[in-house]
């Protein structure tokens, strides 16, 4: 890994590398919006150098081509309690986007 950084949406925190294929919580982007910028970078490392944000970097960002929305696995949450008659049964999917990772840009 030459180049990589540290970036967090949607409260998550992600580790990306150019040219590499991430699945993020659903952006408030526009429909037909190719471009999607992350600019809360916490840490870039290019070649020797590290630079770590307290708590983001000024000026950073990720540049990212957007390749779509689609839906993640379905996720079960089962309850029972014993000899209770008692039985909650609730599925959840959660709305994914799929991001191209360009470029990493430093300031």
């Amino acid at each position: 890994m030459e180049k990589y950084a540290i970036v967090e949406t949607g409260s998550k925190q992600y580790l990306v590398e150019p040219q590499q294929m991430i699945e993020v919580e659903l952006l408030g982007v526009a429909e037909g919006q190719k471009e999607v910028v992350l600019d809360q970078v916490m840490l870039v490392k290019t070649g020797g150098q590290m630079k770590i944000g307290t708590p983001v970097i000024a000026g950073a960002k990720v540049v990212c081509e957007n390749l779509g929305e689609f839906r993640g696995p379905k996720l079960i949450h089962y309850r029972m309690r014993r000899r209770k008659s008692s039985r909650r049964k609730r599925g959840h999917r959660q709305d994914l986007l799929r991001l191209l990772v360009k470029e990493i840009v430093i300031a």
